[in-house]
């Protein structure tokens, strides 16, 4: 099992080397009037869902021979600068913008000058308020988050104290989750959820509010990572803080760090999004708009649980290493 898993993490390496040349390569390009700009949350190339996005981006690209700029801000907390990216895309005046949106109300406006300057827009992953968009690609994050709740009530019972990793306050994705977690939550007396905690992206913001949060609270029995940087983070803190893996961590999507702590039993579990759908559909789906055909205003790209005893099953290895066989 662990050569098998060494042999993937060689394929995973080169492949995410190769995507973020092709990426690059994409940056390079100037947009013009039939090109589509995606605009996700972040470029960080150590963030691995939006490097899984891209893939499915590019694969949709080829397939209907679409030309595509990537343009992305350095972290997820970097609100305002995404802001001046779409106003940038608009002057470019591309036929469409895919946009994973890193605030739900701040990127309405700009969002909706894109849409009078005739662009047609689609939101993938995070979408805005108001559904502003011709259709919003992604995981409903709400039942998510309810099914990190079931999740964790396997590896927990009885009274107990749980707390909450999140990422950026404001994103659609982060607020639904937390929702699902709570309104599961807290129909149970017996339950203590603490405030959330919010990294704005970082995994090392994540990994010491965890580390203080577990000095705090001894009395912690469960954390809820809800993206994968939160994960990774609270991940980390547990590693050091907790070897006797008493507290239970169940976590979101899927990385190469996240693997490595389901094997050692820091996570539990993570519930694993299909980003690589999300980017190919978002791509699909904008070029139908814009020529003017009828497209879904919400399509759900599913989520799975995924542990420690299941994630070497054939399906769950496509989503734990989806760049293997694309």
């Amino acid at each position: 099992m662990k050569i098998r898993v060494s042999a993937v993490v060689i394929t995973l390496a080169a492949a995410v080397i190769l995507i973020t040349g092709y990426l690059i390569f994409a940056n390079q390009l100037g947009a013009k009037n039939n090109a589509i700009i995606v605009i996700p949350k972040t470029i960080d190339p150590h963030v691995e869902f939006w490097q899984v996005l891209n893939q499915g981006v590019f694969a949709a690209a080829k397939e209907y021979n679409a030309e595509i700029k990537i343009v992305g801000t350095a972290s997820e907390s970097q609100i305002e600068e995404q802001i001046k990216l779409v106003e940038q895309a608009i002057v470019e005046k591309p036929k469409a913008i895919i946009l994973a949106a890193t605030d739900y109300n701040r990127l309405v406006p700009v969002a909706r000058r894109a849409i009078d300057a005739g662009i047609t827009l689609i939101t993938v992953d995070s979408g805005l308020a108001g559904g502003v968009s011709e259709s919003f690609i992604a995981t409903d994050n709400y039942a998510a988050g309810r099914k990190a709740v079931e999740t964790m009530k396997g590896y927990v019972q009885g009274p107990a104290t749980y707390a909450i990793v999140s990422f950026v306050k404001t994103s659609t994705t982060q607020m639904d989750r937390e929702n699902g977690v709570r309104d599961s939550l807290n129909s149970d007396a017996s339950v203590k959820l603490l405030d959330s905690l919010y990294s704005n992206g970082s995994e090392d913001k994540a990994y010491e509010q965890t580390m203080e949060l577990l000095r705090e609270h001894s009395e912690i029995k469960g954390i809820f990572g809800l993206n994968e940087v939160s994960t990774i983070g609270a991940g980390r803190a547990l590693k050091e803080m907790d070897p006797g893996r008493t507290i239970k961590l169940v976590g979101f999507d899927s990385s190469m760090n996240e693997i490595s702590f389901l094997e050692a039993g820091i996570l539990q579990a993570t519930v694993v999004q299909k980003p690589f759908n999300m980017g190919y559909l978002a791509v699909k789906t904008a070029l139908q708009a814009h020529r003017g055909e009828t497209v879904k205003r919400m399509m759900d790209t599913g989520s799975e649980v995924i542990t420690k005893d299941n994630m070497y099953t054939n399906e769950n290895q496509k989503l734990l290493f989806p760049f293997v066989g694309k």
